[in-house]
C-alpha cells in the first residue's frame, strides 16, 4: 500500500497535467483558420489556389515561387484533402511507462520530438506512397467545434478526477469523430497497407521502431532524458540514430543525413546514398538507400531575420521538401506551407488517448488533423531543422541544383541559411548536438500586418 499510493498520486497528476495542456494549447483547434481567395497556398510543394475561375493568371502568380513540375488546383477541397492526408503526431496519455520513469504521457515537453515524428513520417510517405498519395477518408474528419471541443475537455478531466479516486483507469474519449470503418478490399490496397505500416513505426510504446520511447533512449546519447525540452538541432541527430538502428527490413532502404554547422557535404549524401556510410559494399554508381536531408539551422539572432523569409517559402514550394522543424519559443510546431505572410503548420499540443497501432485494425482518426492553422513568419523561433527527400543520387544532383538557387542570399542578408559544398565533412560527434541547440528567448507579442477586405475562406 506504501508504494501504490504515490503511484496513484502520479498517476492522477498525469491526468490532470494532460487536461491542463489541452486547455492551455489546444484551445486553438477548436477555431477555424481564414485563408485568402486571393492569394496562392503552398504545402510541401504542392500550390493550390481557392479562386477556380483565376486559374490562369494566378498560375503565372505561382510558378515564381515554385518548380515547374508542382500541381496546381483551384480547389479548396483538393487543398484540405491534402493537409489532413499528412500524418498528424501530437501528445499522448496513457501509454506503456518510459523506460526509466513513472511519465505515461509526454504533454508539455514533447512537442518537438512529435514534429520530428511528423516530419519522419512525411518523408516516409513520400518514399513508399509518393507525394501524390491522399487519405481516402480524408475529408470524412471533421474539425472540432466550441461545444464539442468543450464537452470532451470537460468529460474527461472529470471522469480521470472520478477514477483515479475509485481507483479505475478513466474511461477514453476520442477527441476526433470516428469515421466508417473501411472495407475490406480497401484494406488491402497497397496505399493502406503503408498507411498503416508508416503510423504504427510511430506508435507509442517500446516496441515502435520510430516511436517516443525509442527517440528518448536516443536522446540520452545527447544528455537528454523524459522530460526535458528537446531542440530542433538534438532532434535530427535523434531521427538519424532511430533510422539507422530500426530492425524493420522495410527500413533498411532509407537513411538519414544530419548537415554539419549548416554546411551538407554532397560526398558524404552520395555515400549514404550508395551504402558506403553504413559499411556496405557498395558499387560506384549504385544506390542503395534513400536519404533524408536534415539541416539545423539558425534563421536570425534573438528573433528570426525577416531576410530569410522568402527563403522559407523558397523551400516549402519543392517537392521534396519535408517540411520545417520548428514553432514559437518554447513551442514546437510542424511547418509544411504558408500564405503570403504566414505559415501553415500542423500543431503537436493536442493530449489524446494512447492508440494500440498492434492491433490490424487500429483506427487511423487520430493521427491525421483536419485543422490548419496560420502563424505570421514574425514569430517564427530562429532554430529550426530543414529537411528533404532525396531518392537517389541523381534526384540529389537536381536537388542541389534547384535549392542552390533559392539559397540565393538577398542584398542584406550576405550570408544563405546554409550551403551545398563539394567532398566529405569530418565525423561529427553525436554528442557535440547539444551544442546546437540555442537558448529560447521570450519574445513580445509582435502585431500581424494588417490585410485588407477582400475574399476569404475559413478551415
Amino acid at each position: 500500500m506504501e508504494n501504490k499510493e504515490p503511484d496513484e498520486v502520479e498517476k492522477l497528476k498525469t491526468r490532470f497535467m494532460s487536461a491542463w495542456h489541452n486547455v492551455k494549447y489546444s484551445w486553438i483547434l477548436k477555431t477555424k483558420t481564414c485563408f485568402s481567395r486571393n492569394s496562392p497556398v503552398f504545402v510541401l510543394g504542392k500550390c493550390y489556389h481557392f479562386k477556380a475561375e483565376e486559374m490562369e493568371s494566378s498560375l503565372e502568380g505561382c510558378s515564381s515561387e515554385a518548380s515547374e513540375s508542382e500541381h496546381v488546383t483551384g480547389n479548396v477541397e483538393a487543398f484540405r484533402k491534402d493537409f489532413t492526408s499528412r500524418v498528424w503526431l501530437t501528445y499522448r496519455e496513457e501509454f506503456p511507462a518510459i523506460s526509466g520513469t513513472n511519465m505515461s504521457s509526454d504533454c508539455g515537453w514533447g512537442c518537438t520530438l512529435r514534429a520530428g515524428q511528423m516530419m519522419l513520417a512525411q518523408a516516409l510517405v513520400l518514399h513508399f506512397l509518393g507525394r501524390d498519395w491522399t487519405w481516402p477518408d480524408a475529408l470524412k474528419i471533421e474539425g472540432l467545434d466550441t461545444e464539442t471541443w468543450t464537452a470532451n475537455a470537460a468529460r474527461k478531466l472529470v471522469a480521470s478526477f472520478e477514477a483515479s479516486l475509485q481507483g479505475e483507469k478513466p474511461l477514453e474519449t476520442s477527441p476526433i469523430p470516428q469515421t466508417e470503418r473501411r472495407s475490406e478490399d480497401d484494406s488491402s490496397h497497397v496505399g493502406s497497407i503503408y498507411h498503416r505500416k508508416i503510423i504504427s513505426w510511430f506508435g507509442d510504446s517500446p516496441l515502435a521502431q520510430l516511436g517516443v520511447h525509442r527517440l528518448i533512449d536516443h536522446g540520452r546519447t545527447s544528455g537528454k532524458t523524459a522530460g526535458d525540452w528537446y531542440g530542433p538541432a538534438v532532434v535530427a541527430h535523434i531521427l538519424r540514430k532511430a533510422v539507422e538502428e530500426a530492425t524493420d527490413p522495410e527500413l533498411q532502404g532509407i537513411t538519414v543525413y544530419v548537415a554539419q554547422d549548416c554546411t551538407v557535404y554532397s560526398a558524404d549524401v552520395i555515400d549514404s546514398h550508395q551504402g558506403c556510410a553504413q559499411g556496405l559494399d557498395a558499387e560506384p554508381n549504385t544506390d542503395r538507400k534513400a536519404v533524408i536531408i536534415l539541416i539545423p539551422v539558425r534563421l536570425g539572432g534573438e528573433k528570426s531575420n525577416p531576410e530569410y523569409y522568402e527563403f522559407v517559402k523558397g523551400i516549402l514550394s519543392l517537392e521534396y521538401c519535408l517540411g520545417i522543424i520548428g514553432g514559437k519559443p518554447k513551442q514546437a510546431y510542424y511547418f509544411v506551407g504558408f500564405q503570403d505572410d504566414s505559415l501553415i503548420y500542423m500543431d503537436p499540443h493536442y493530449c489524446q488517448s494512447f492508440v494500440d497501432v498492434s492491433t490490424s485494425d487500429f483506427p487511423l482518426e487520430s493521427y491525421h488533423c483536419p485543422s490548419p492553422k496560420k502563424m505570421p513568419f514574425s514569430k517564427m523561433d530562429p532554430s529550426c531543422t530543414i529537411g528533404f527527400y532525396s531518392r537517389n543520387v541523381k534526384d540529389f544532383e537536381r536537388i542541389t541544383q534547384e535549392i542552390t538557387k533559392v539559397l540565393k542570399p538577398s542584398s542584406r542578408e550576405k550570408y544563405p541559411a546554409f550551403t551545398f559544398v563539394k567532398g566529405h565533412g569530418q565525423d561529427y560527434d553525436f554528442t557535440c548536438s547539444q551544442t546546437l541547440e540555442q537558448k529560447e528567448l521570450p519574445s513580445g507579442e509582435l502585431r500581424r500586418p494588417e490585410t485588407s477586405m477582400g475574399d476569404f475562406v475559413l478551415l
